[in-house]
């Protein structure tokens, strides 16, 4: 699965998701951090993405402007905490 991650979603996600045989990547290396939700859609409409979010309006978004894609997946995550050596 393709998967961007919406600007909620920690970075550290996408290793796991990569490591899972995901192709992921946050939305913060691809685009402009402060992108609405129209634009973070477009461009997963664009390039076969799907949207992992905290944000609940996606749907809405979707319903509103009649598109079929691409499929937001509303999140619930647990607080994930990073260990950082020195």
């Amino acid at each position: 699965m393709k998967i961007v991650l919406d600007m909620n979603i920690p970075d550290v996600w996408k290793d796991f998701l990569r490591n899972a045989g995901h192709e992921a990547i946050h939305w913060s290396r691809i685009g402009d951090i402060r992108a609405d939700d129209d634009a973070i859609m477009a461009w997963a409409r664009e390039h076969g993405h799907v949207v992992f979010t905290h944000d609940l309006d996606f749907g809405s978004l979707l319903f509103t402007t009649n598109a079929t894609a691409p499929r937001p997946r509303p999140l619930s995550l647990p607080r994930v905490i990073v260990s950082v050596g020195y």
